[in-house]
């Protein structure tokens, strides 16, 4: 037993180790944000946000959708709860991620899970989810959890910061197309997890219910989009779910059936 436990904690990753790990595994999520934060950046400005604001914003609310989304908001004039409910609308997929994390890190601390929750963005959630699946010693998982999100969280204010100094230097950026690198890393996020129907439904669903309702003020056709992806991905996944428990239990009716045939066979010719 002691050489057994031995040879697990000289196989597995020390803590330092799974930081970095965490992070190098973040590297590609960072190349598509890098865009992404600078064009906040250079936005923040024009939009009414002061450059303590904007810098403010992103190191306490670091979340870029809900960051740009208050940007147009505050340069429309909107008040604050406004800003608030919409913001919070547009996040609501992050309970889907603490949905599928919460049994990973239910051991830790409160402060753990805390400091983990602050952390959790997109790009986070797919790299570190793929650790939690891929491996399955996740005892310092969490570590690895906190390497991807000091990764991305050093990133963003990094480029907001590069953001706001550009944005003065070269006020046309935003015409410069760079926001297309964040829907090409989105769709590195999505496309691991096309493995099965439900996922593929619910791509396909959300995207086609985007197109449609995409005349919607305030973007509620993405909102709209977006929940009835969840509710039909997952409405497949329980119904392939039942599926499956129908033919894992027809084998076992079947089998007991010969079972039962062959011994009233027996029982018969044994009669005199």
């Amino acid at each position: 037993m002691s050489n057994s436990l031995d040879q697990l904690s000289a196989t597995s990753p020390s803590n330092s180790a799974e930081f970095i790990q965490g992070a190098k595994a973040t590297i590609p999520m960072i190349v598509g944000a890098i865009p992404f934060g600078i064009i906040f950046g250079t936005l923040a400005e024009s939009s009414g946000l002061s450059i303590w604001g904007a810098m403010a914003m992103s190191l306490f609310v670091y979340a870029g959708s809900s960051q740009f989304i208050a940007l147009g908001l505050l340069a429309t004039g909107v008040g604050p709860i406004i800003i608030i409910a919409t913001t919070l609308v547009v996040n609501l997929r992050h309970l889907l991620y603490a949905t599928a994390l919460v049994d990973k890190v239910s051991h830790l601390s409160h402060g753990w899970r805390a400091l983990l929750a602050f952390g959790l963005t997109d790009e986070s959630f797919a790299v570190v989810n793929g650790r939690y699946l891929g491996h399955t010693d996740t005892n310092r998982a969490h570590w690895f959890f906190l390497g991807s999100i000091v990764a991305m969280y050093s990133n963003w204010q990094l480029c907001t910061w590069l953001g706001i100094g550009l944005g003065e230097l070269f006020p046309d950026m935003t015409n410069w197309g760079l926001d297309f690198a964040m829907s090409v890393t989105f769709l590195g996020i999505v496309i691991p997890y096309l493995r099965n129907k439900p996922m593929w439904l619910a791509v396909i669903s959300a995207a086609t219910f985007a197109i449609i309702l995409r005349e919607l003020p305030n973007q509620l056709g993405l909102v709209v989009a977006a929940l009835s992806g969840i509710c039909i991905g997952y409405a497949s996944q329980q119904v392939q779910l039942r599926i499956q428990l129908a033919k894992a239990a027809n084998p076992a009716t079947t089998s007991s059936g010969v079972k039962t045939t062959n011994t009233n066979t027996k029982a018969r010719s044994t009669k005199p």
